[in-house]
């Protein structure tokens, strides 16, 4: 590591604070014109609840997008990241926000298969509330780009293929791919990630999946791990000729880069928006 450590987001946004307490505040606007189902049960831990939230007049068969927060692993609540939902209900499709147990009181691992268990559920249970199962996309940020990759990936050490669910697309945003240096990084005493989860559960190091189709992207204003682990993954994607895209959005940074996730008109939210239209 640097002597300036470039994981500590905060350093390197002056208005950290002002935007997480809009995330907090736009998503609760969200709830409160939206049609929610909050804390679905897709597990038996405290923590393996989800939201779906539903467009007004929501057709049968409507296309179903999941978003996974970030938070470092150990951080992060999922009702203030519902304002993502936003492109998804202007398209017509219906969100999820998957929650998960947090580090240090759970291992990564633990975290890993509770993502991919939220998203199996909603697979089998899609149905219930007028989703289709096979009009499935999945985003993520930061941790949540990290825990959702291996919705199609198989880490090094799984000896043998996991349930993972069948997904048209994924966006994958400001993730960390290669967790080497997490364990020594100002995260050591909040995370307590160890070198063997780091080396175990490193997408960059973990065989990934032909489909689906993915897009890496990243704020231009990120620190370099972000921006290069971006590159990264992508150039590993490319290998063999997977699907993906590369993108960076210009001046944005690890925090606004949600912001624009959560607006049909940004180019993060726009994305999405043409996700659920494929879809």
């Amino acid at each position: 590591m640097t002597s300036q450590d470039l994981y500590r987001i905060r350093d390197f946004v002056p208005d950290f604070d002002t935007i997480a307490a809009e995330f907090t505040e736009r998503s609760r606007q969200l709830s409160a014109r939206s049609k929610l189902m909050a804390d679905i049960r897709y597990g038996a831990r405290d923590r393996e609840v989800l939201d779906v939230i539903l467009p007004d007049n929501v057709k049968a068969g409507a296309p179903l997008h999941v978003f996974v927060h970030g938070g470092y692993w150990r951080s992060g609540e999922k009702e203030n990241y519902r304002l993502v939902a936003a492109p998804v209900l202007e398209a017509g499709g219906i969100a999820a926000i998957v929650e998960y147990d947090l580090m240090p009181g759970q291992r990564l691992h633990v975290l890993v298969n509770q993502v991919r268990g939220s998203v199996l559920w909603l697979q089998k249970h899609a149905t219930n509330f007028g989703a289709d199962p096979h009009k499935m996309t999945v985003s993520g940020h930061s941790a949540g780009a990290h825990l959702a990759s291996f919705l199609a990936a198989i880490a090094p050490g799984e000896t043998e293929r996991p349930d993972l669910p069948v997904l048209q697309e994924m966006l994958l945003v400001s993730g960390i791919y290669d967790l080497s240096e997490i364990p020594d990084s100002f995260l050591r005493d909040e995370a307590r990630m160890t070198p063997a989860e780091a080396a175990a559960w490193s997408p960059l190091t973990a065989n990934q999946l032909p489909s689906p189709r993915r897009i890496i992207a990243f704020g231009a204003e990120e620190t370099s791990p972000f921006r290069e682990q971006a590159l990264a993954l992508s150039k590993k994607l490319s290998i063999d000729d997977r699907a993906v895209k590369l993108m960076s959005a210009p001046c944005l940074n690890h925090m606004s880069v949600v912001l624009d996730l959560a607006n049909p008109f940004g180019r993060l939210g726009g994305l999405v928006v043409e996700m659920i239209s494929r879809g």
